[in-house]
């Protein structure tokens, strides 16, 4: 059998894939091995998707932002699926998540993984409930055909929640929110009706076989995440977290590459000391955080809320955040929802990296100030995280191109920009010191991640066409292309 990129990496095999994250993160190809063979990073890479390019999970890389799209049962386009999936990649999406759940399943789920460059996840949970009819009705059988079957349609990371066990349950009695985790609360219905434990724990290592046939990578669930603030950090919380210690060394038994899921609802005081937490529990395995939302009272904001949470888990060590739209909570996001939410998260991101001190991380926030005094618009537009967006909002109020070389904005004038009276002062009296600049992109330390522009993955292996169950799917384009 093919071993898989943890079992080569243990082997002392830098792997194509290992030297392509080297190259996108600016590290020496060696040092990947080592953070992949101790568990300590990922690089989810299914064997059959051939237009991926290759990225990391770690804690000593950039830190990465997942964006999460899907239809519901109120909504089935997988021609709109692929434009919310062109859209995360554009914004800079590192990984995207499939989280459908009504028709079309295969369809969208393959569509999905042939067109894109970034690693596709799952939660095989949903697919189980659906093609079941009901929690209850699900068998081990379903679960594990559902599982296997993503996987060799070349899903290269899979949300499993086998944390969740039947002894964890009443410590949820007396929360404010319950059991807020779909594929948590689809699991405790399970065990409660059916009075046997879960069967994602109980087939853990058949799941674990599955997943070293076709190097899928585990995202560890956490189905008993807390869902508001008053539920953070509680006992059951913590019991499914130890759970997952042991099912982390279980996975890495079988060769199988492990990251873990965590909240969620968290008050920003306790952010840090649940990154601290998480990482003794499973011996460094990678982090990725949902959020964490700071404060529970401003839904349609909640890309804010929880940036700001994500921020701070970033700074504590999280490996990839995974992104909140303004409708969270709300309904289902739309294509310009995914843009303010990935937005959102690579500020977060990019944030964490400096303050963690990553090489080169603010070589970038640099060369936007310097272009920035020195008046230079269409630089700072082409810096931006969103060039699209700064381009707008400068030309609302002073569109015309002879203001792209104007030393002002619209917000202070001319009369009253400091920059340019800044300037003017230097350039009069001569005693205030010249200002420093002259930032290379071209030379810097970063990694990708951390350099303009966002979206810059190899779509070189993307198809132009493809065709699934005589459905033909023609390229796509965001609406701002």
């Amino acid at each position: 059998m093919v071993r898989t990129q943890l079992q080569r990496a243990r082997a002392g095999e830098t792997t194509p894939a290992m030297k392509r994250v080297a190259e996108r993160e600016n590290r020496d190809p060696e040092f990947v091995r080592e953070q992949v063979a101790e568990g300590q990073a990922v690089i989810p890479a299914n064997r059959v998707h051939s237009a991926l390019d290759p990225m990391v999970i770690g804690r000593e890389f950039a830190t990465k932002v997942n964006a999460n799209i899907g239809n519901s049962e109120e909504t089935s386009d997988p021609r709109e699926e692929l434009r919310k999936l062109h859209t995360a990649v554009h914004y800079g999406a590192d990984t995207v998540m499939d989280l459908s759940t009504g028709e079309d399943l295969d369809a969208i789920r393959e569509a999905n993984v042939a067109r894109s460059p970034v690693p596709i996840g799952t939660v095989p949970i949903y697919e189980a409930v659906k093609r079941a009819g009901e929690p209850a009705a699900i068998t081990r059988e379903l679960l594990l055909e559902v599982i296997e079957k993503q996987a060799r349609q070349g899903v290269d990371y899979m949300t499993i929640h086998a944390g969740v066990l039947m002894e964890h349950l009443p410590l949820t009695d007396g929360r404010k929110t319950g059991i807020v985790s779909r594929g948590g609360s689809i699991l405790a219905q399970w065990m409660e009706e059916n009075a046997m434990q879960n069967p994602l724990y109980t087939e853990f290592e058949a799941i674990c076989r599955m997943f070293a046939e076709h190097d899928v990578t585990f995202s560890l669930g956490d189905g008993l995440r807390p869902g508001c603030l008053a539920d953070a950090s509680d006992e059951a919380q913590f019991a499914e977290l130890d759970t997952l210690g042991e099912l982390t060394r279980t996975a890495w038994d079988h060769g199988v590459q492990v990251m873990v899921e965590g909240p969620g609802h968290v008050p920003m005081d306790e952010i840090a000391a649940n990154v601290e937490r998480q990482r003794e529990v499973c011996d460094g395995a990678p982090f990725y955080v949902l959020g964490p939302l700071v404060t529970d009272v401003a839904p349609g904001y909640d890309h804010v809320t929880s940036a700001i949470g994500a921020t701070e888990a970033g700074r504590a060590g999280a490996a990839m955040l995974c992104y909140v739209t303004p409708k969270e909570h709300l309904g289902l996001p739309e294509e310009a929802d995914v843009r303010e939410g990935l937005a959102a998260y690579r500020i977060a991101a990019h944030a964490a990296d400096v303050a963690n001190d990553l090489p080169g991380a603010r070589d970038w926030d640099d060369a936007l100030s310097e272009a920035r005094y020195e008046f230079d618009w269409r630089r700072q537009f082409d810096l931006a995280l969103d060039p699209e967006r700064a381009r707008e909002s400068h030309d609302q109020s002073l569109p015309g191109d002879n203001y792209k070389e104007a030393r002002f904005c619209s917000m202070c004038g001319a009369e009253f920009c400091s920059m340019r009276i800044d300037q003017d002062a230097r350039a009069v009296d001569g005693e205030m010191t010249a200002i420093d600049g002259g930032t290379d992109l071209d030379s810097s330390r970063a990694g990708d991640a951390n350099l303009p522009p966002t979206g810059s993955h190899d779509t070189s292996r993307v198809p132009d066409e493809i065709e699934i169950d005589g459905v033909r799917f023609t390229p796509v384009s965001s609406a701002d292309d």
